[in-house]
């Protein structure tokens, strides 16, 4: 019997190893797996490269793995906001790599490794030093510059509501990169709110497969707003 409900944050992270690149779904605060990132803290991996839209919030979720040391690169659209203090001051003190990709492009080289396709030109980043070292090509009179896609090998991002197959539907803007990033890793994890019986999730409504979910761990909303999680169903 196929069931993927892990029953505690630590058991759905323990594919996680030293090194590994760390897709993690969110937009600013929309979205972000804070449980799931509290528990990469946790679990003590090192050296990892982690991909997300930005470089961390105020000094939780993803700000707090980049304060404990655990993140060697950091590849992401907006690695600057008003309280990105700590991306900062790792960055500027030499502690941390930053890779700087259009967000656009981010989007579409997660969805290509997620697709199986080798890459693709794209406008966007044409000379700049995005582009450096990058190949280039003239197609119909307009530049293009090649981008590859981007592949991780764990994928942590936040949906609504999901069966025990892995079947996910996502909360509005919450959804943002978690589709695209669970296709493009070996292993994906992902919390919802609320587990549902086979059959219960209208397909027409699915937007993640179970194909492409690995683990997900039930996380209670209102334990979640106190600063807390429920680890199991």
């Amino acid at each position: 019997m196929i069931n993927k409900i892990s029953p505690s944050i630590a058991d759905a992270l323990s594919v996680v190893r030293d090194g590994h690149t760390v897709l993690i779904g969110g937009f600013g605060t929309s979205g972000i797996p804070a449980e799931l990132i509290d528990g990469l803290i946790e679990h003590g991996a090192r050296e990892l490269t982690v991909v997300n839209n930005n470089a961390g919030n105020g000094d939780t979720g993803l700000a707090a793995l980049l304060a404990a040391g655990r993140v060697r690169k950091i590849i992401c659209s907006f690695p600057r906001q008003a309280d990105s203090h700590v991306f900062d001051g790792l960055y500027r003190a030499g502690q941390i790599e930053l890779e700087l990709v259009p967000q656009g492009n981010l989007a579409e080289r997660l969805r290509a490794a997620g697709a199986g396709i080798g890459g693709f030109f794209t406008p966007t980043g044409y000379g700049t030093a995005l582009a450096e070292g990058k190949e280039t090509r003239e197609i119909n009179g307009r530049h293009y510059v090649f981008e590859s896609p981007l592949a991780g090998d764990v994928a942590l991002i936040k949906a609504e509501r999901g069966d025990r197959w892995g079947n996910l539907t996502y909360r509005k803007a919450a959804r943002n990169f978690g589709p695209v990033m669970a296709m493009a890793a070996r292993h994906t994890i992902a919390t919802v709110h609320q587990i549902v019986e086979l059959g219960a999730l209208d397909p027409e409504t699915i937007v993640t497969p179970g194909i492409h979910v690995g683990k997900i761990v039930c996380i209670d909303r209102v334990a979640t707003q106190a600063g807390g999680f429920k680890g199991s169903v």
